[in-house]
């Protein structure tokens, strides 16, 4: 058996995926949209070594989601099998950026994890194969295995669900200003958030829009047109928190009218992003399943978006705040160990 290493980055949906058609395979009920993000990554270690009785899996600095080990056992499951092997398999995983707060973790933990393990089983899989394999370990990790701005097409079955790329990394020189205000890990994972989604009594109204903002985002990426880009940027990400704040559920302990990801600086950044907007400084704001917000703008904006939020921290004594920028970004690929 074989040792390889991968990197791979977390990507930042535009067109959201909320909700799964089939839980089991992570097959969602919409179409997404995502790119990419160069400053932040995964990079994961397996090896596989017949003296070992089970998995053995070390996460690297600050910790991972909850039953994690778990999650990877399974998911090296589905890959013994297509090689048809047995053997138990050491895996070390590193993020560059803290897991639960708005990055993607997940989706660049399971790309690194699919094509470390695939390269070290010596299992030969194209791009859609190990879109579809990383897909049923983290829905959105299969968006994390192809170059670029990528689509995630939802399909109805596990082989007509798979991500594609819709644009190379270079296609287009926008920046992600990304600021994570706050470190701690989310109390409700996105995996749980999916499950809740249909629970929101505005989730058919949701699903009637998506077709057309779909075909409205991809062209406006592939046209390189920011204003339309950025309007439906900013209106999607209202539209999936609508539907995160309206799905009720309760626990052993309590009922909670819905889940709410954002923190009082998150709210704080998303009235400043319209301030400056009004003022001419062309930005757009999205967030994921977090408090972190994405500050969208050209590369020549980039360095002024950037200061704007270092004078809104330093306005507000928010000391917190970390700021990456995210380039567009290449998908998952093996690297030295």
């Amino acid at each position: 058996m074989q040792k390889a290493t991968a990197l791979a980055h977390p990507n930042l949906a535009f067109l959201k995926y909320w909700g799964k058609r089939d839980s089991k395979l992570n097959i969602p009920l919409n179409n997404s949209i995502s790119m990419n993000l160069g400053g932040v990554y995964t990079q994961t270690t397996v090896e596989f070594d017949n003296a070992l009785a089970e998995d053995e899996v070390l996460v690297v600095g600050q910790g991972a989601e909850a039953k994690f080990d778990r999650r990877v056992s399974k998911h090296l499951d589905r890959i013994r099998s297509l090689a048809q092997v047995s053997t138990r398999a050491r895996v070390k995983t590193q993020n560059s950026f803290p897991a639960g707060t708005g990055f993607a973790s997940s989706a660049s933990g399971f790309a690194a994890l699919t094509l470390a393990a695939a390269a070290a089983l010596n299992l030969n899989l194209d791009e859609r194969q190990l879109s579809i394999l990383a897909r049923q370990g983290s829905g959105s990790a299969c968006r994390s295995i192809p170059d670029g701005f990528v689509e995630w097409i939802a399909g109805e079955t596990s082989e007509d669900s798979f991500a594609r790329q819709l644009a190379t990394p270079d296609h287009w020189d926008i920046v992600d200003v990304a600021v994570a205000v706050s470190q701690e890990q989310k109390k409700v994972s996105s995996s749980e958030g999916h499950e809740l989604a249909l629970n929101s009594p505005f989730w058919d109204v949701r699903a009637g829009l998506l077709p057309s903002k779909y075909e409205r985002m991809r062209h406006a990426i592939l046209e390189r047109n920011l204003v339309t880009f950025g309007q439906e940027l900013e209106t999607e990400a209202m539209m999936m928190h609508s539907i995160m704040m309206t799905s009720a559920h309760h626990d052993n302990t309590s009922w909670y009218s819905g889940i709410y990801y954002w923190l009082p600086d998150t709210l704080e950044l998303i009235m400043a992003v319209q301030t400056w907007r009004a003022d001419g400084l062309e930005v757009y704001f999205t967030l994921d399943a977090g408090p972190t917000v994405h500050l969208i703008c050209l590369e020549s904006n980039k360095s002024m978006v950037a200061e704007a939020v270092r004078r809104l921290a330093t306005q507000h004594d928010r000391l917190n705040w970390v700021i990456t920028e995210n380039h567009p970004a290449p998908g998952a690929r093996l690297v030295d160990g």
